[in-house]
C-alpha cells in the first residue's frame, strides 16, 4: 500500500503483519483508491478533498484518510475499534508525521460520542461487507454532529447502498468486488 498522489506521493504505508489477517482488515487497493480519488477530484463534485475535514469510519489502516491528507485535506478523524487497526493507524501517523492533523478514536463507529469540534465535509465509510453496519454508523455520526450539511459521503461495500434518510444518492461505481456509493448529506 502506498500513497498515490500529493505531498506523500509514493510513500509506502505500514504493511499488515503476519497474523493481521485475523483482524478482518480489507484495505482499499491502490488501484481502487486511485480511481476513487480521480473521480472525487474530477470536478463533478467540486473539490471535496482540498481543505476538507475528513471523518473515516471503520478506518482500518487509514489509507483513505492519509491519501486525503496528502492531497490537501486539513484534518482527519480516524475511527476504528480494532486493536490491529489502531496499531496500523498510529504507525502510519508516525510514518507520515501527521499527528498534528489527525485524531484517532478507538470506538465502534456506530457509537460515536458527540462531536466536540467542526463537522466533517468528507466522510469515508468502509464497514465490514454485508453486516448492515453502515447505515447505523452514518445515522449516529450525523446525530452526534460529526457530519456537516452537504458533506460528501464515500461508502465502500460489496454492493451499491441506498441513501439513508437525510442523505441523497449521487453515484455508484463498481471496482472489482468493491462498490463505491457516493451520497451527500441533506
Amino acid at each position: 500500500m502506498r500513497i498515490i498522489a500529493g505531498e506523500f506521493r509514493g510513500r509506502a504505508l505500514t504493511p499488515m503483519g503476519k497474523g493481521d489477517e485475523g483482524a478482518h482488515l480489507r484495505p482499499t487497493t491502490d488501484r481502487t483508491r486511485e480511481s476513487l480519488f480521480n473521480m472525487l477530484e474530477g470536478g463533478r463534485f467540486g473539490d471535496p478533498v482540498d481543505g476538507a475535514t475528513v471523518l473515516d469510519l471503520f478506518a482500518g489502516t487509514g489509507a483513505l484518510s492519509f491519501e486525503s491528507l496528502s492531497r490537501g485535506a486539513t484534518h482527519a478523524t480516524l475511527v476504528d475499534d480494532g486493536r490491529t487497526a489502531q496499531n496500523l493507524i498510529r504507525a502510519n501517523i508516525k510514518l507520515l508525521g501527521v499527528a498534528d492533523r489527525t485524531t484517532t478514536i478507538k470506538r465502534d463507529a456506530r457509537r460515536l460520542p458527540p462531536s466536540g469540534g467542526g463537522a466533517a465535509t468528507l466522510v469515508f465509510l468502509d464497514p465490514p461487507y454485508g453486516k448492515d453496519m453502515g447505515s447505523a454508523a452514518l445515522s449516529n455520526a450525523r446525530t452526534a454532529g460529526w457530519i456537516a450539511p452537504s458533506a460528501l459521503i464515500v461508502w465502500e461495500e460489496n454492493t451499491a447502498q441506498p441513501a439513508p434518510d437525510g442523505f441523497t444518492l449521487l453515484d455508484s461505481r463498481k471496482y472489482g468486488d468493491t462498490t463505491v456509493t457516493l451520497m451527500q448529506a441533506d
